[in-house]
């Protein structure tokens, strides 16, 4: 059997199970927190770099 079938029907099961637990409105509650929690980290990244970059235009040490 293909693997790429097998992840398939692994993730469709995964899936299935989820809703069945947990309700269509549960799951994507799931999916949405994922999402989100992806987006912040984005942002964390991005403010991280940020800082950087102003740290080295001020001239600014890190004190940490």
């Amino acid at each position: 059997m293909n693997p790429s079938l097998i992840s398939l029907y692994i993730t469709v099961l995964i899936f299935s199970a989820m809703v069945w637990y947990a309700g269509l409105e549960g799951t994507m509650r799931v999916f949405t927190y994922i999402e989100l929690t992806l987006k912040y980290s984005h942002i964390k990244l991005q403010m991280f770099f940020m800082k950087r970059k102003l740290e080295k235009q001020l001239g600014i040490t890190n004190r940490n």
